[in-house]
């Protein structure tokens, strides 16, 4: 029985593998020449991408050093915080202190009878004999 290299499935995915990385330079050489075929044009339109480095943009804005970052006086701090003071405080007055969602009466902390304790701990006490109970069954079975 022969083998053919040429149709061995590992051949034929170097291959594949080959063909794309070709492909991958063809449409990459295309894709350069297509940018440099658009900045041609733009040039000559006097448009300027969005990204695209030219002199005059760089000397239209300006830089970090040149605009400083804008810092609040201790003044306008003390106003910002006056007014924020006398919001909440209108607001409080207005509600009355209370919070909306709790202005119904507070319900009683619930107790238990002395029954139904008494029930729940008999309750208890069966069911740690039933465990105990199956677990000296297991153990004279065993």
């Amino acid at each position: 029985m022969r083998v053919s290299f040429a149709r061995s499935p590992i051949w034929c995915i170097v291959v594949k593998y080959a063909v794309l990385e070709m492909a991958l330079v063809g449409f990459n050489a295309k894709r350069d020449e297509v940018i440099r075929k658009m900045a041609d044009i733009e040039r000559q339109l006097g448009v300027h991408r969005k990204g695209a480095s030219s002199p005059s943009a760089a000397t239209n804005k300006p830089t970090a050093a040149a605009k400083p970052k804008r810092k609040l006086s201790a003044a306008g701090k003390r106003a910002i915080r006056a007014a924020l003071k006398k919001r909440w405080a209108a607001f409080h007055a207005k509600t009355d202190g209370v919070n909306p969602a709790k202005q119904g009466a507070k319900k009683p902390k619930r107790t238990m009878s002395p029954a139904g304790k008494a029930r729940l701990a008999a309750n208890l006490a069966k069911a740690r004999a039933a465990k105990a109970n199956k677990r000296a069954t297991q153990q004279l079975g065993a």
